[in-house]
């Protein structure tokens, strides 16, 4: 099954047809090239601790606000406006996609995404629904709203890797330990491939339809890669991570690849097709690179908690992160994992104006 309906000639028309964000730092270094200035963004900063997104979010659920164009507008431009990042994220959710297929999900505050019902069977993968570009208009609209709003800030697309969605899936919620997942993995190969499959060919189709819309770059978000050995994510996930971003190659965007707790599998991950590794806050960045086969761009990796030690702290991580990212083929500053709901926002804006501050490698 393709990972996106899309055909690779329409992909590679709508981007040629791009805003012309010629020198923007961002994109420099996602390419490997000497950018102006070290770029930065950081994950989670479409809204998260913000006061201006929680006003926002008073009366609107999180699907609700992923759904509706001029919401998701206002929320991706925030983090822009206060603190000056070099790229925007699409506000949104990893489990839209699924929503948006048809398959039952709510995100439930303080826990995460729950599932009306868990897929554990062939049964259950046979009777999930295919997804069409149409799902995604809404998606789509808002980012048309976006980009004369964003003026010459790249716009990040994202998903979520078919083994995160299908860690959900089939536990129902959130897990500490994806016993489920890991069992059906290894009792029922032929359903797991299917199930992965079918995951791919949604998250392919979400991500081709954000590109289509005019989105700079992707990142495909695997958050919970991290549970698994190397041996085990080449068997049992690599196939259908390479399927969603080699379908993506064409584009000629910047593919981030991004999980945490991944040391052990950044060589894997490059392969799977990414253009820029994501490092969490583990892993030095020379190292991460090194592990990812030398050829590629890094992004990270400040610890999250780390803004909450004061501005010295702070200074000295961003300055140390820095100098190891100018060893690096390429190197786009962010923190290790999301931005934590309780972070001073003056905090991140302070930040931002250090990174800028940093010499580029």
């Amino acid at each position: 099954m393709s990972a996106g309906t899309d055909t690779a000639d329409t992909t590679v028309q709508s981007a040629t047809a791009r805003r012309d964000l010629a020198g923007a730092p961002f994109l420099e270094a996602a390419h490997g090239r000497r950018p102006s200035r070290l770029p930065v963004w950081f994950m989670r900063q479409a809204g998260r601790s913000l006061p201006e997104y929680r006003a926002l979010r008073r009366d609107n659920a999180m699907l609700e606000a992923c759904l509706t164009p001029d919401l998701t507008c206002e929320i991706t431009l925030q983090p822009v406006r206060r603190h000056g990042v070099d790229a925007a994220i699409l506000f949104s959710d990893i489990v839209v996609p699924l929503h948006l297929a048809g398959i039952g999900v709510e995100i439930v505050p303080g826990t995460g995404p729950v599932i009306e019902h868990p897929v554990r069977t062939a049964a259950d993968v046979e009777a999930l629904p295919e997804p069409s570009p149409e799902q995604s208009d809404r998606v789509a609209e808002a980012i048309a709203l976006l980009l004369p709003e964003l003026g010459d800030t790249p716009l990040i697309g994202f998903a979520g890797a078919p083994f995160t969605l299908a860690s959900y899936l089939i536990e129902g919620g959130p897990s500490r330990n994806h016993e489920r997942t890991k069992a059906l993995m290894r009792s029922e190969p032929d359903v797991w491939h299917a199930l992965m499959g079918r995951l791919a060919a949604i998250t392919g189709t979400f991500l081709h339809r954000q590109v289509a819309a005019g989105v700079d770059a992707v990142q495909l978000f695997d958050s919970w890669a991290g549970a698994l050995s190397e041996r085990d994510y080449r068997e049992f996930v690599l196939p259908h991570s390479t399927a969603v971003l080699s379908s993506l190659a064409g584009t000629g965007l910047p593919r981030i690849h991004f999980g945490v707790g991944t040391a052990e599998l950044y060589g894997a991950m490059a392969e799977a097709g990414a253009d820029v590794i994501g490092v969490d806050w583990r892993t030095p960045l020379d190292v991460a690179a090194a592990r990812a086969g030398g050829a590629l761009p890094v992004q990270g990796n400040l610890d999250p908690a780390v803004l909450f030690a004061g501005q010295e702290a702070v200074d000295a991580e961003v300055v140390r992160i820095a100098a190891e990212g100018a060893r690096c083929p390429g190197h786009v500053f962010n923190l290790g994992h999301g931005v934590l709901p309780q972070t001073d926002p003056d905090v991140v804006t302070r930040t931002v104006e250090t990174v800028h501050a940093q010499p580029v490698g």
